[in-house]
């Protein structure tokens, strides 16, 4: 007889039987075919009078009241301890919350709790990622190969011409995004400095160039310019030439002395490199090592024409200025190099491995100095 369920009547009767009857507990229960505890059980309920024992069952429906108030009230506050930091969270995040810890409460107060609808949590688990997650997860990884390759500086704008050289069909603001979300960014630089715009004009050689940084066709306009680097050696110095229609680094040199040799090593490097048949004009600022006679006379030899900026006035030599600037936030951001070898190893790489051959450039038509020079060859030969 046992699993087997009474009505409330047959309950009473039964205990009639013990109290009114005085029939033995043991000898109903055996007659009725149930336990003598369900019997005793009974007894201690139905044994008392009825306004007493619906008191006692009101008191212990309050009770179980309690208890399952009390129980949803500490379940909440531990859901709520445990998920704050996903509440504002993207919905999947939330989903995986629900899963690590439905173990311990009930997927319903779970997804109250935090916000999302039962149908729509158990439509995640039978597919966890939408195809649109799926798209950003591989997109993502060529993302992150774009942006390790530059050296971990590149930003989405620059991030998002790789992918379209890729053949990718995404939009420059969801790479944005997806940058943004997993914390990748371009590598930012110093606080700007305040540099006054005056300064004396150069009694050595006139200021050709007049900030006219635009130009036509390549080995027409040269910028040069000195910058220092630190290591525990000392300082090392380097001095760059660029081609103003390029942006091509196109001669360097480094040194531990700031001295004449130091450019002239850069421009040497330019004409060997360059072959420029016609005549270039070459600007600087004006350093004493531009001002030098071995200077001039090279640049005559040569078929150069010098140009210098006004004293003291970064503006009228820019392009120089702002490489200096993309390498020190790029590659150097305050480092401090061991020895001067190491300096010079890490320069060259930035030059001849990264900035001149990969690094896109925004006046370059978003192209490297190197390819933008093919295409622009290209060009005039099918002119």
């Amino acid at each position: 007889m046992s699993g087997k369920r009474y009505t409330e009547e047959f309950k009473v009767a039964a205990v009639k039987q013990v109290i009114d009857r005085g029939h033995p507990a043991a000898e109903v229960a055996e007659r009725l075919g149930v336990s003598i505890h369900s019997i005793y059980a009974w007894i201690k309920r139905y044994g008392v009078p009825d306004a007493e024992r619906k008191a006692n069952d009101a008191q212990a429906e309050e009770m179980r009241r309690l208890k399952a108030e009390l129980k949803r009230v500490t379940e909440e506050r531990d859901i709520l301890r445990k998920g704050r930091g996903v509440l504002c969270q993207d919905v999947r995040v939330r989903y995986a919350f629900i899963r690590e810890h439905q173990a311990m409460y009930s997927i319903r107060r779970l997804c109250k709790m935090v916000g999302v609808h039962p149908s729509g949590y158990y439509a995640w688990c039978i597919s966890p990622e939408s195809p649109r997650a799926k798209e950003n997860k591989r997109l993502l990884g060529h993302i992150k190969q774009s942006w390790l390759e530059s050296g971990a500086v590149y930003g989405y704008r620059k991030v998002y011409d790789d992918l379209q050289e890729l053949g990718e069909q995404c939009g420059i603001n969801r790479v944005h995004r997806l940058m943004r979300a997993e914390g990748i960014r371009s590598q930012t630089g110093y606080a700007k400095r305040k540099w006054k715009r005056g300064g004396a004009p150069s009694v050595i050689a006139p200021n050709h160039l007049q900030r006219e940084f635009d130009v036509a066709e390549p080995n027409k306009v040269w910028v040069t310019d000195i910058t220092y680097l630190r290591t525990y050696e000392g300082w090392l110095y380097l001095a760059v030439v660029l081609d103003l229609f390029l942006r091509q680094v196109i001669g360097w040199s480094m040194s531990s002395r700031i001295d004449r040799d130091l450019a002239m090593n850069a421009l040497l490097m330019a004409v060997w490199r360059r072959q420029p048949t016609g005549e270039v004009m070459v600007h600087s600022d004006q350093g004493s090592q531009f001002s030098s006679y071995d200077w001039r006379d090279f640049l005559a030899a040569h078929g150069l024409v010098q140009s210098m900026s006004r004293r003291g006035n970064c503006h009228d030599n820019a392009v120089a200025e702002s490489f200096f600037q993309l390498l020190k936030r790029e590659r150097i951001r305050r480092k401090i190099y061991s020895t001067r070898d190491e300096a010079r190893q890490d320069v060259f790489d930035y030059i001849e491995m990264f900035y001149n051959p990969k690094r896109r450039h925004g006046f370059n038509e978003k192209l490297s100095p190197i390819e933008f020079e093919k295409r622009h060859s290209l060009r005039l030969r099918s002119v």
